[in-house]
């Protein structure tokens, strides 16, 4: 269970108040106007910004004082933070290991995750050389050699288009379900919320709301989300 109690977020001057808990292996989607805070959401559960108030936990265990690199979570940014001068297997073992010193067993585990996400032969290519699709999957497959327990997407297939953004989210619906990974997805689009999120945190008005279910919330949204949905 991750549960946030009582939490005040504060990024710069703008403050989101949670006070929520997620079912372990749920997928859902954080949604809400431009602006309200769903990254702010998403930073402090992985640990990159702080907390004036509250805490954060997993399965009963603290995580609110410990760095990014030290929680159980992982988290697919915009950009997909690939380095254009390693290999593609290079970017997926940085999962494993910062210095890439990965033993014999590691690396069939970066092959292995490269042929989960549809990159099998790929791993000797440079980002530059793929599509921004085939660069999502080397982000995707980054996150999966790390085995967290909790996935926080950042909308990093924002920039695809309509079909493959489909089907990198049934992706990491299929991976999570697999994994039994609990995932928190921010979205701009009610569709991802959809097409994968049972449940929907709405972010609005200074608030992270409990989690309700998606065709309830979606099908009768509160002036809040009615208006930013039009």
């Amino acid at each position: 269970m991750l549960r946030l109690e009582n939490c005040r977020i504060m990024n710069g001057g703008f403050a989101v108040e949670a006070d929520l808990e997620i079912a372990p292996g749920a997928c859902v989607a954080v949604i809400g106007p431009s602006g309200a805070g769903k990254s702010t959401l998403v930073e402090a559960v992985a640990g990159f910004l702080p907390l004036a108030r509250g805490r954060i936990s997993l399965n009963g265990a603290d995580l609110s004082g410990l760095q990014p690199g030290k929680r159980p979570i992982a988290m697919l940014f915009q950009d997909g933070n690939l380095f254009p001068h390693l290999t593609v297997a290079q970017n997926v073992a940085l999962g494993v290991s910062a210095n890439l010193r990965l033993a014999e067993a590691d690396w069939r585990r970066v092959a292995d995750a490269l042929e989960r996400v549809g990159l099998n032969g790929m791993g000797a290519r440079k980002p530059a050389a793929l599509s921004g699709g085939q660069q999502s999957r080397v982000a995707l497959a980054r996150v999966l050699v790390q085995g967290r327990e909790v996935l926080l997407l950042d909308e990093p297939f924002a920039a695809l288009g309509p079909a493959l953004k489909a089907e990198m989210l049934d992706l990491v619906a299929e991976l999570a379900s697999e994994s039994g990974a609990t995932v928190l997805m921010v979205s701009h689009d009610p569709d991802d919320a959809r097409r994968i999120a049972g449940q929907v945190v709405l972010v609005a008005e200074g608030k992270a709301h409990p989690p309700q279910e998606t065709a309830e919330l979606l099908d009768n949204p509160p002036p809040a989300l009615k208006a930013y949905l039009g």
